[in-house]
């Protein structure tokens, strides 16, 4: 069962009497809050529901609208509830609510993202003109943004209610309503993520569906034509402007300004510990605002105080951005990272100034290193999962980190990092809005509990405590 609070389910019906009981009984069983949005129906769905001993909040609407309108009426309902998260589902059986959980957990780990479940395009009796329309309308959307979704037709979703979901007001009334909050969405760099899911089509005999194949395919033919324009003079400029905007400052100001400045701090000072805190003081002052300064992604910070001795940071890896916030923590961290950076002719000898330790080398050598620049008073962060994230869910802790904490005798402070993949991450080269969350959790000294089993069983628990912590940031109402 889900315990947040702040999610609830959206099931928009339509004469779907016969299976709607089943759908609401088991979406109960995932979840606290079901609205049910009525859309007109004429059969007996008001007389099911009201014999159902399960928790609901019912929209009933006396005409029918499509669907489009019934999602539009359950989000006003849902924000009216105070809820800032909802997810659909349809009423006629074919999306499993045993597959809530899924689409949960990708929603913990992208809580700004539309989750889309995806379902798998052939299978046994799937009809054939639903295969066709989702490939249409998969087409059509990767031609309209730029980006490629397996299904852009489920109607199983989670949806951001707040200013992250957008198109709601240019809503239609039937199918194609759900593929125009994508495309505007997409348009605004909104992070969509798909999540594979199981779906049930039961046999011709037995389904409903309304869905009307000459009707429905001119109405989206038409929606597409509209959007292609519109995508040309307004939506692909949008979803490029941060990125445009961005990317040259960016740039520019680590070409004309960092990298000069940092150089002559090298030549005035020389390989001197000087001008390797100098260096640091550098960056924590006019690095770290390149973070700050990205289009709608406020940066937070929370957690406990460290203090200036040295110690190994851990922290899960999401984007590029993580590199610039690592280097910035204090005057004197260093981390570990891979050959090429000190191998870079415009930043290698940067690089090199700032301690950094390439991770390819044996367990001895990184060892000896670490404890050269722990001698100089310099923290190392450590990447556990040792590299970038591709779709930003939590990786495989390797142990490396924790077998240097304990062998040098030093603790660990760990970083919980959420937000930066969906700002800017390896998948996706487009710089898109979002929250950055920074939480620092206690240092783990060298005689916490947690440590006497192990390096290896603490890179373990550790694992476990930061996808409980990537939870709870995703849901602090609960």
């Amino acid at each position: 069962m889900i315990t947040s609070r702040h999610i609830c389910a959206v099931i928009p019906t339509y004469n779907n009497g016969g299976t709607i009981a089943d759908v609401v009984r088991r979406v109960a069983e995932q979840m606290h809050d079901i609205i049910v949005v009525i859309d007109g129906s004429t059969d007996d769905t008001r007389e099911v529901l009201r014999s159902l001993e399960s928790k609901l909040t019912i929209v009933d609407c006396p005409k029918n609208g499509g669907k489009g309108v019934a999602l539009k009426k359950g989000f006003m309902k849902a924000r009216e509830l105070g809820f800032t998260h909802a997810l659909t589902i349809d009423a006629d059986g074919q999306h499993l609510p045993e597959d809530i959980p899924l689409l949960y957990r990708a929603h913990t780990v992208h809580p700004e993202a539309i989750i889309i479940g995806s379902r798998v395009l052939e299978q046994e009796n799937m009809p054939s003109k639903n295969t066709f329309a989702n490939r249409f309308s998969n087409f059509w959307f990767a031609l309209q943004t730029g980006l490629r979704l397996p299904d852009t037709q489920s109607g199983f979703r989670i949806y951001p209610l707040g200013k992250r979901l957008h198109g709601e007001r240019l809503l239609t009334a039937r199918y194609e309503a759900e593929l125009t909050l994508l495309v505007f969405s997409a348009w605004a760099n909104v992070q969509i993520v798909a999540v594979p899911i199981r779906v049930y089509y039961p046999p011709k005999e037995e389904r409903v569906s309304h869905f009307r194949p000459a009707y429905d395919f001119t109405r989206i033919s038409i929606l597409n034509t509209v959007l292609c324009v519109l995508a040309v003079v307004y939506g692909l400029p949008r979803r490029w402007w941060r990125s445009l905007w961005y990317y040259p400052f960016f740039s520019l100001y680590l070409l004309l300004f960092v990298t000069p400045v940092m150089r002559w701090l090298q030549l005035r000072y020389g390989n001197t510990e000087e001008m390797n805190v100098r260096l640091h003081r550098f960056v924590r002052k006019y690095v770290r605002p390149l973070i700050t300064m990205i289009p709608d992604a406020p940066l937070v910070e929370k957690g406990a105080e460290y203090s200036d001795k040295p110690a190994i940071y851990i922290a899960n890896h999401n984007s590029q951005l993580d590199i610039l916030y690592c280097l910035s923590i204090s005057d004197k961290v260093t981390l570990v990272a891979k050959e090429w950076v000190l191998r870079n002719a415009l930043f290698g000898r940067l690089a090199r100034g700032f301690h950094i330790i390439p991770g390819s080398q044996n367990k001895e050598v990184m060892e000896e290193a670490i404890r050269r620049v722990a001698e100089l008073g310099y923290s190392v962060v450590i990447f556990p999962e040792g590299t970038r994230s591709l779709n930003g869910d939590l990786q495989t802790f390797h142990r490396g980190a924790f077998y240097f904490a304990e062998s040098l005798g030093l603790p660990i402070r760990p970083l919980v990092f959420r937000g930066f993949w969906d700002v800017w991450n390896k998948a996706n080269p487009h710089i898109g809005p979002g929250k950055i969350e920074v939480v620092r959790l206690p240092e783990i000294g060298q005689d916490d509990a947690r440590r006497q089993d192990g390096y290896a069983a603490m890179s373990k628990r550790m694992a476990a405590e930061y996808k409980i912590q990537l939870d709870q940031i995703a849901n602090p109402r609960d």
